[in-house]
Order: structure tokens, then sequence, then C-alpha cells
């Protein structure tokens, strides 16, 4: 009999031995108003306190209304070197696709696109006081990044909601004919590599949510329909898990809404997080755990503010 419980816990140590786990966090569509860019820097060192190897920004980094100005470019990249824990951004509508609104400004979309390059993406490291080095596509897409984190390969893509700044009409805007073909082939080639490592998974984040119910009707959005096909057809030759990170339409959820066409059944090995966003402040947690069958696990926390007392 202690033979037989000697042997079981020593099984029991080894498993905990081989089990290794990596955590990041997940944020977007922040800050939008007054309070919130307030409360921001607290939100950051809330997060940095669980010691996160990473945060992750999934883009929109101000109200779509509010004007593209170099200043307040400035302050979100001062606050965002102020993360205490590697800080990682992606580039969402509101700060460049949307600026040629006239609320926004009436700025060029473009130029404001490369302001936010030569700012945020100046260097290939992450943003915040503590930085990792990234890897970026090239010189004229230096938004679309990638990286490592323990088995998993990371990839950020630059495509921005509503509709992947596509345009009103059925035919393409010149900006989406240049900067799409860069994206999927992005894509394409942070698969190719993690096949060739044997990556246990991939993490893709990006601003645009896909509008994945449409897409797997048959009705999706022009703007995204390139690209999803590209992704599904990625995922379902990739051996490992899949998961996608977006922001854009404001709904925190955690669900498996990629269908294979052929059979249209759930694609297992694929999993969508969206990211808290405006007016609910809030964090996502995601925990790599190389012992889970699904690789990711995930804890959704809600901000609470500082008593009133803390805020004075």
């Amino acid at each position: 009999m202690r033979r037989r419980l000697l042997a079981t816990l020593l099984v029991l140590i080894a498993g905990f031995a081989q089990a290794e786990t990596w955590r990041f966090a997940v944020i977007g569509d922040i800050p939008y108003s007054a309070y919130e860019q307030r409360e921001m820097p607290r939100l950051l060192e809330l997060i940095a306190s669980e010691h996160p190897e990473l945060i992750l920004h999934a883009g929109d980094i101000k109200l779509s209304s509010d004007p593209c100005t170099d200043e307040l470019y400035l302050d979100r990249l001062a606050l965002f070197n102020s993360s205490r824990v590697p800080f990682i951004y992606t580039p969402g509508d509101n700060e460049w696709a949307d600026c040629r609104r006239v609320s926004a400004g009436h700025y060029d979309e473009l130029e404001r696109l490369n302001k936010l390059r030569s700012l945020f993406f100046a260097e290939p490291k992450s943003l915040g006081q503590r930085t990792v080095p990234v890897e970026r596509q090239s010189a004229e897409s230096p938004e679309n990044l990638r990286w490592k984190l323990g088995p998993v390969l990371f990839l950020s893509l630059n495509v921005p909601g509503p509709n992947n700044n596509f345009g009103m009409g059925r035919t393409a805007k010149p900006e989406y004919l240049e900067r799409t073909p860069h994206v999927i082939d992005w894509l394409k080639q942070g698969f190719a590599l993690a096949r060739r490592e044997e990556s246990a998974g991939i993490v893709i984040v990006m601003q645009g949510n896909p509008a994945f119910k449409h897409f797997a009707a048959g009705l999706g959005h022009s703007g995204f329909r390139d690209l999803l096909d590209a992704l599904r057809q990625e995922t379902l030759g990739f051996p490992g898990q899949v998961l996608l990170i977006h922001g854009d339409t404001h709904w925190h959820r955690i669900d498996k809404p990629l269908r294979d066409r052929a059979s249209g059944r759930r694609v297992e090995n694929f999993t969508r997080l969206e990211t808290f966003g405006y007016p609910i402040m809030g964090w996502a947690k995601v925990i790599i755990d190389t012992e889970s069958p699904s690789l990711f696990r995930f804890e959704s926390h809600s901000y609470t503010p500082a008593p009133i007392a803390e805020q004075r």
C-alpha cells in the first residue's frame, strides 16, 4: 500500500514539475472619457500587481470624435510607457481611420497612421518601463508585430473596425487594397513559423470585430472576408490552439465563433476574446497553461474605482 501511495505521489510531483504557465493581460477601447483617463494609471497598477508578463492593448485609445492631435498621441504614449509591465499596442480606427471626420479634426488618415507609426512603433520593442523585443513586419508596416511568450507565438495586425477601412461603397478604398495583402501575408507567415517551430498556440491581436456570425452565414463584411478566409484555412491546418483578441464593439466575451465552411461545425481549436470597452472598464487575464487541453485559461476582471479618500 505504501509503495502504491509513494508511486502515485511521485507521478503527481512529476506532473506539477512539468506544468508551466505564463500570464498576460488584455485591454482595449480605452481610455475614452475624462473619467477613464483619470483612472487608467490605477488600472495599469492593478494589472501590474497581478504580475503578468505583458499587457496587450487591442486598439482605440480615444473617443472617435476626439481630435487626432499630436498632443493626444503623446499623452497616450506617456501613459503606456508608464506601465510597469511591458505594453504592446495595436492601432484602432479611432486614432487613424476615423481621423478624417470633421469632429476628429478632418486629418488625412494616412498621415495620422504614419504619425502613430513614428511614435508608438519607432523601435523593435514594446512600450512600458520594462520592455521586451518584438519583430516588426517591415519599415512600411512597423505596427504589425511578432513576438513569443513561452510556447506561444503572438502576432499583431493593423485591422481596424468597423469594416477594416474598406470604404462605404462596393469598391474598396486604395488604402485598404494596399494594406490588407500585407496583413494577410503577415498572418500566413506567422502560422508557417508556428508550424515549423511546433508552437503550442498562436495569439492574434487586432482591433476590428470581423463579424463571425455574418461570415458563418455567408454574409461576411466586405473588409473582413479575405482575412477570415485566410484565418479559417490557417487555423484548420494548425495542430495547436488559436486565440484571436479584438475590441471594437465593446462587448466582453470569450467564445468559439469560427465555423468550418465544409461541415458547418465549430472550429474547436479557435477561441475569440473581445476586450472590455467603454463605458465598462475592465481587463482580462489570459493564462497559458501547458497542462490545459485548451492551452488558454481566462479570468475577467471588472474595474472598481478607488475610494474617494484615496482619490484625493
